[in-house]
């Protein structure tokens, strides 16, 4: 399993926890876990693009790494709708935006953090998991409805970026909600607001964005992640590949410990994932197109 993230998020530990419940079914006796980090995730898509279509390799990402990239970057070294064959999801989430020690306790709210962050210029950034990534449009989106200028700090995944969030390194982070979760529960950072079309389950007294009147046009409502397959790879390989992950969501283990990541699991055929990520790349396209974002903006 070819992952675009680093050790430590979330992401990576979707990939490890699913293949483990993969491992000894017809399709795998044993799985691996490769990391192809950089490039909020484009370097994986690559890596999986030119891996043997034997079905032996399979990619794991969030869906904005294949709807949202070919609407900002004038030029991507893979064809997401082509070079990549959907398998199986197996997880959705939302993203959160967290404050930490750099930011007054007073702070709760995200109409808070931007008032607060047009006072304080100085201290005026969030971090994310990557240029271009979703997060960083977001934060471009919630700098413009928030009139202030937010300065952002990508970083190669979401984990080293809260690192220095409860280091007081930054003074925000926006981040899929379970990269938040141990620290939140510990007292360590605050969580202001979160995606999704409702609140998440495991940050009920958390409201949604659009609840507080901001990103409501932010198409990852839900975030989810899924398998693909390298262009080519047989339907053979690929149903024994989606049998397998069926599997793993069978088992209460996985679905608990995908909890812990502040994952749902979530599965749907590869032809459910085709028209998903159509919309998405649609609904990506129009907000792009209206705010005039780049990767570099």
């Amino acid at each position: 399993i070819i992952n675009g993230f680093p050790s430590g998020g979330v992401v990576d530990a979707v990939s490890r926890r699913v293949g483990e419940g993969m491992t000894g079914t017809d399709y795998a006796s044993s799985v691996v876990v490769e990391n192809r980090t950089g490039a909020g995730g484009r370097l994986a898509c690559v890596a999986a693009k030119g891996a043997p279509a034997d079905g032996n390799t399979l990619l794991l990402t969030p869906d904005t790494v294949l709807t949202l990239y070919p609407v900002i970057y004038s030029k991507l070294d893979y064809d997401p709708f082509k070079d990549l064959l959907p398998v199986s999801t197996v997880a959705a989430t939302t993203d959160a935006l967290a404050v930490g020690p750099l930011v007054p306790e007073q702070i709760r709210t995200v109409r808070d953090f931007l008032a607060w962050s047009k006072s304080n210029p100085q201290h005026a950034s969030y971090g994310s998991p990557g240029t271009g990534s979703p997060l960083h449009l977001l934060g471009s989106l919630l700098s413009r409805e928030g009139d202030t200028n937010l300065k952002h700090i990508p970083y190669r995944g979401a984990a080293p970026g809260v690192t220095e969030l409860m280091g007081g390194q930054i003074a925000a982070m926006l981040a899929p909600t379970g990269n938040f979760l141990a620290a939140y529960r510990a007292g360590k950072l605050r969580i202001l607001g979160t995606s999704g079309l409702k609140r998440t389950p495991f940050t009920p007294d958390i409201p949604t964005f659009s609840e507080q009147k901001y990103a409501g046009d932010y198409p990852a409502e839900d975030q989810w992640f899924g398998f693909f397959a390298p262009r080519g790879t047989q339907a053979t390989a690929i149903a024994k590949a989606h049998a397998a992950i069926q599997l793993a969501l069978n088992n209460q283990r996985t679905v608990e410990s995908l909890a812990t990541l502040g994952m749902v699991a979530s599965r749907s055929s590869p032809d459910g994932m085709r028209s998903s990520l159509a919309i998405q790349h649609e609904k990506w396209g129009a907000l792009v197109k209206r705010l005039g974002f780049t990767a570099e903006s």
